[in-house]
């Protein structure tokens, strides 16, 4: 066992100073003297059991005051260890966030099915760092690989669509994708790209982004996103949003490319449903266990610290309440 605040401790010598501060008062007030004829009738008495009881809160009180100390420096245990399979991959989640993305044919549209559905596949992968890179006219990265899911998620979050230049520059967002991870050591290195558009922007063809994905061994598997067809969008007009059909534009064959040439894969997500079976599929491709890490799992002691000061505590009122109660 092992103290996460052991410095705390030294309030350990509050209780000690307590306990010499009562002895010196019970020194200074002793028992009144009284001058008798005779001691005969007090030869037999002894110690009452009230001269003894009557030290008990304070004994109890100072009980519970030592135990909150040791409860707030926090005792620890790392007897147990927990051995978890490391996955060893490296992901970014490049995501298009240009205002097609605010289409209606998810729920509620592109994008915020896009984000629920990403947030859902970050939870489920805890061992490996994970990134997101955000595109449309141009690109820049949301986060950088961390594996601190609560940043992430927040991060993802945050995102939608009036962050950038409008457009959909696919090849940028691929390769600051890849540049945030070509100097990653990581035994599998993953892009998830994301778009519902044609490439119409950028100074980098997604050609070329590709190919820089290949260098550096980093696998692109694409994801068109978008009903087939016609597609609800919303169009602010002098009376309001109005919802009007606009035609679904997807570059699959582009998006085959990419994946083609970089050894992943491409997925075409017509809703909600699809696109999720599409991210747990990945998840079920991305799988390659490298190696074992060992951690101690550290179990929190000051529950039971605490539960003896409650009873210390308890036990205290009821003596004062009940058994050395005074009348007025």
């Amino acid at each position: 066992m092992f103290f996460e605040y052991p410095r705390l401790l030294w309030l350990e010598l509050l209780p000690l100073l307590l306990v010499f501060h009562y002895i010196y008062l019970e020194w200074r007030q002793r028992a009144p003297h009284l001058r008798v004829s005779s001691i005969v009738p007090w030869k037999k008495s002894g110690t009452t059991v009230f001269s003894v009881i009557r030290h008990l809160p304070f004994v109890f009180r100072t009980l519970a005051l030592s135990m909150i100390i040791l409860a707030i420096a926090r005792p620890r245990s790392s007897g147990e260890i927990e051995k978890v399979e490391s996955e060893g991959i490296d992901i970014m989640l490049a995501m298009d966030v240009s205002t097609s993305m605010l289409a209606r044919d998810f729920t509620p549209d592109r994008l915020s099915a896009a984000k629920d559905i990403a947030i859902e596949f970050i939870a489920q992968r805890p061992y490996d760092r994970i990134g997101i890179v955000v595109f449309a006219g141009e690109s820049f990265t949301q986060c950088p690989m961390t594996t601190d899911r609560a940043t992430l998620i927040n991060l993802m979050k945050e995102i939608q669509t009036d962050l950038i230049e409008d457009g959909t520059a696919i090849g940028n967002g691929l390769a600051t994708a890849v540049a945030r991870m070509k100097d990653s050591d990581a035994k599998s290195r993953v892009v998830i790209l994301l778009t519902d558009g044609v490439n119409n922007s950028g100074e980098i063809t997604p050609q070329m982004a590709a190919q820089i994905a290949m260098t550096y061994g980093v696998r692109v598997y694409t994801i068109g996103v978008g009903a087939k067809g016609l597609a609800p969008y919303p169009v602010m007009t002098p009376w309001g949003v109005d919802i009007q059909k606009i035609q679904v534009e997807i570059d699959e064959d582009l998006l085959k490319e990419i994946a083609q040439t970089t050894g992943g894969q491409y997925f075409r997500a017509t809703d909600n449903t699809k696109l999720m079976e599409i991210y747990s599929e990945i998840n079920k491709m991305e799988t390659v266990r490298t190696t074992v890490d060992s951690f101690p799992v550290y179990k929190e002691l000051f529950g039971r610290y605490a539960l003896v000061a409650l009873a210390a505590l308890l036990l205290e009122f009821l003596l004062r309440v009940f058994v050395l109660r005074r009348l007025p």
